[in-house]
C-alpha cells in the first residue's frame, strides 16, 4: 500500500499583492518624515512663517490694540467676517499659525540631529588618504629636492601643525600626508539652524508663559496705576499665564514733557517725549522715580513698562436741563495724525430730560480751511485748542448690559440736533467757554485740559533666549562665511638622485583659492617662508 509523499509547509511570505509604487503605512510614515525633515521643506516652512506674520504687522490685534481693532472693523464691514473667520484679527494664536510654527520646529529638529551625528562622527575620523594622482587635482604643484623624502615629509608635517591642520599618517609605506582644516564651517551651519530653534522656543516660551496689556494714563492723576488685572484697558495673556505672576507694582505719571520742532519741513512734530514716574516695587517698598522714555523701558522684576504714546484730554463738563452736573471729568481724545487732530466722546446717560451723547474732534492749534470748509490742526502743541462736536440724544444703548467702548458712541437709537436750516448742530468751545444747548437741554463747557499717556506693560520670559539665539545666529553665520573647509597632501618619493615633492590642496566648499595654499605651502617647505 502506498502512501502519497508528505508536502512539507511553506516558510515564505505570501507574494505582495500591492500595486506598484504603493507604499504600507510605515513607508508612508517614514517618506512622510524625510520631506518634513528635508533642508529645502525647513526653508518653505520658515518661508511660509514670515509670510504669516505679514498680516499680524499689517492688520490690527485685538491682543495689542482692541480699540483700534474695533475701529477697523467698523469701518471695514464685509472684510470683517472673512478675517474673523481666517483669525487674522488675533494671528499670532490662531490654528494655522501655529502649525507653521511647530512643523518649523519638527523640521529644525529632524535636520540638526542627523546632522549633528554626521559632523561628530566626521570629527572623529582621519583625514582621507591621499589620491595616487595628485596632478588631477585643481590646484597642484611639484618641484624636486636634494633633500631625502623623510626630511620633507618632516618639516611638512610641522609646517601643517602650525597651521592648524589635522593630520594623516601615510599608509602602506606610501611617503604622503594628508591633512585637513576647516571642520568648524559645518558646526557654524549647526550653530546657525540651532539659533532658529532657539529663537523660536524663546519667542514660544513668551507667547505662552508671558502677556502684553496697556492703560491710558492721565498725567498727573493721584490713583496712577496698580498691577491688577482690573487696570487694564486691553489686556493678552499667554495660554499659561497665571493672574499671581503679576509683579505687584504701582506707578503714577507725575509729568510729562514734550520737545516739539518749531522749525523745518517737521515742524509741529514731537521730536521726542518723556514721562516722569514714581513708583513703588511693592506695597511696602519705598517710593523711586524714573524717567520714562520711548525705547527706554522701567524695567520691575520680570515686568518691562514702555510708554507707546500720548495725547490730550479736554475736560469737559455737562449739566442736564435741571442744571445738574452729568458729566465732569477729562475725557481722553486718540490722534488721530501727527498735529494730533483727535476725536473722542462724551456719554452722560444720567442726563434730564434725555440721555445726552456728545462726539467730535479736538484740534491742539486750531485753524479753518476755506477750500474745505471745516476745521484742522495746525500744530500738534496746545497753542489755540478747541473742541467741536455734535450733539445726540435719546437712548446711548448704555442700560441694556452690553459692554460699550468708552471711545465710541451708540448711534443707533438717538437722533443727532439739527439747526432750523437742517444743517447738524454743532459745538465749537476754546477752553473756559460754555455752550447752552437748544430745548433747554442743558450745558456744555469746556473747563481745561490735560494729558495722557499711552502705557504698555509686559511679562516675555522668552526673551534672553531669543537674544541668545539671534547672538549664536550670527557666530554661526559668520563661521559659516569665512571658514573654508581644506584639503592638503603633500608627497614626497625618489626620483633619480633627488626627490620629487608633489603638493596639491582641495576647497571642500568650491571657490575657494587653494593655489595660494599651494604656493605658501611650498614656500615653506623649501625654507623661503620664514612665518
Amino acid at each position: 500500500m502506498s502512501t502519497a509523499p508528505r508536502t512539507a509547509l511553506s516558510t515564505r511570505p505570501p507574494e505582495d499583492d500591492r500595486r506598484p509604487g504603493e507604499l504600507t503605512f510605515k513607508e508612508l510614515l517614514r517618506w512622510t518624515w524625510r520631506q518634513l525633515t528635508s533642508m529645502r521643506t525647513a526653508l518653505i516652512l520658515l518661508l511660509l512663517l514670515a509670510l504669516a506674520a505679514i498680516p499680524g504687522s499689517v492688520i490690527p490685534q485685538e491682543g495689542v490694540d482692541s480699540l483700534k481693532t474695533s475701529n477697523w472693523q467698523t469701518d471695514h464691514p464685509q472684510l470683517t467676517p472673512v478675517y474673523e473667520r481666517l483669525g487674522l484679527f488675533s494671528v499670532y494664536d490662531s490654528a494655522w499659525f501655529s502649525a507653521i510654527y511647530i512643523l518649523l520646529m519638527l523640521s529644525l529638529v529632524g535636520c540638526i540631529l542627523p546632522r549633528t551625528l554626521h559632523y561628530w562622527r566626521g570629527l572623529r575620523a582621519q583625514p582621507p588618504a591621499a589620491p595616487r594622482n595628485l596632478e588631477r587635482l585643481p590646484d597642484h604643484t611639484s618641484y624636486e629636492t636634494a633633500e631625502d623624502p623623510e626630511d620633507v615629509l618632516e618639516r611638512a608635517r610641522a609646517v601643517l601643525k602650525r597651521r592648524r591642520y589635522r593630520l594623516r599618517p601615510g599608509d602602506d609605506g606610501d611617503l604622503a600626508i594628508s591633512a585637513e582644516r576647516g571642520y568648524l564651517r559645518e558646526a557654524g551651519n549647526l550653530v546657525f539652524h540651532l539659533s532658529v530653534l532657539i529663537v523660536l522656543v524663546g519667542f514660544a516660551m513668551g507667547s505662552m508663559l508671558g502677556y502684553k496689556g496697556g492703560a491710558i494714563l492721565l498725567v498727573g492723576d493721584d490713583y496712577g496705576f496698580a498691577n491688577d488685572l482690573t487696570q487694564y484697558d486691553d489686556f493678552d495673556p499667554g495660554s499659561l499665564f497665571s493672574a499671581d505672576d503679576l509683579d505687584p507694582f504701582s506707578f503714577t505719571i507725575d509729568d510729562f514733557d514734550v520737545d516739539w520742532l518749531t522749525e523745518g519741513p517737521r515742524a509741529g512734530m514731537a521730536r521726542g517725549f518723556e514721562s516722569h514716574l514714581s513708583y513703588r516695587e511693592s506695597p511696602d517698598a519705598d517710593e523711586k522715580t524714573y524717567d520714562l522714555k520711548v525705547n527706554h523701558p522701567l524695567t520691575i522684576g520680570d515686568t518691562d513698562v514702555f510708554l507707546i504714546g500720548h495725547g490730550y484730554a479736554p475736560v469737559i463738563t455737562v449739566k442736564d436741563g435741571n442744571g445738574d452736573v452729568v458729566w465732569s471729568e477729562p475725557t481722553v481724545f486718540l490722534p488721530l495724525d501727527q498735529s494730533f487732530r483727535s476725536v473722542g466722546v462724551v456719554k452722560a446717560p444720567d442726563a434730564e430730560p434725555t440721555q445726552i451723547g456728545l462726539e467730535g474732534e479736538f484740534y491742539p492749534t486750531v485753524a479753518f480751511s476755506e477750500e474745505t470748509g471745516s476745521y484742522y490742526s495746525l500744530f500738534g502743541k496746545d497753542v489755540d485748542p478747541m473742541i467741536s462736536m455734535l450733539v445726540y440724544t435719546g437712548d446711548l444703548g448704555m442700560d441694556d448690559g452690553a459692554a460699550q467702548s468708552v471711545y465710541s458712541l451708540d448711534k443707533s437709537k438717538t437722533n443727532m440736533l439739527e439747526n432750523e436750516d437742517g444743517t447738524p448742530y454743532r459745538i465749537d468751545l476754546r477752553p473756559g467757554e460754555t455752550a447752552e444747548l437748544p430745548e433747554g437741554l442743558g450745558t456744555v463747557s469746556f473747563d481745561g485740559l490735560q494729558r495722557w499717556n499711552k502705557i504698555q506693560i509686559s511679562q516675555t520670559p522668552g526673551k534672553w533666549i531669543a537674544l541668545i539665539g539671534v547672538v549664536l545666529a550670527l557666530i554661526g553665520l559668520l563661521g559659516s562665511l569665512f571658514i573654508r573647509p581644506r584639503r592638503v597632501w603633500v608627497r614626497a618619493r625618489r626620483e633619480g638622485d633627488g626627490t620629487l615633492v608633489e603638493v596639491a590642496a582641495l576647497d571642500r566648499s568650491g571657490g575657494g583659492d587653494t593655489s595660494v595654499v599651494v604656493d605658501e605651502l611650498v614656500a615653506a617647505l623649501r625654507g623661503e617662508d620664514k612665518s
